[in-house]
């Protein structure tokens, strides 16, 4: 007898959302006190997604007591980016300058 394996649910093709359809789906979480879940599927929206968007919003509001705010992951991810190509480009001058080292000997 044979077997069939098992269907895998089919992944949701990735959407976008304009940032005022973000913020009312955070009022109503953060001013309406609806959870998230119940936004969530009212919106068909997955809950984490959701619930990012909400974190994101309390960190604002808060000034980033909760939170990094919009500005501070910014920030970080520009920090980090430099920092990367700094590594880099600092590889790249230890192995010249142990290529020159090398064959001036």
């Amino acid at each position: 007898m044979a077997r069939m394996a098992p269907e895998t649910p089919q992944r949701r093709p990735r959407r976008s959302f304009d940032d005022d359809f973000k913020a009312q789906a955070i009022r109503l979480v953060l001013d309406e006190g609806k959870s998230v879940g119940a936004v969530a599927r009212d919106l068909d929206l997955t809950e984490s997604a959701l619930r990012q968007w909400v974190e994101r919003a309390r960190a604002d509001r808060s000034g980033g007591r909760t939170g990094l705010t919009t500005a501070e992951r910014e920030e970080l991810a520009k920090l980090r980016k430099e920092n990367r190509e700094l590594r880099m480009e600092r590889d790249i001058l230890k192995k010249a300058a142990a290529f020159f080292a090398k064959h001036q000997a």
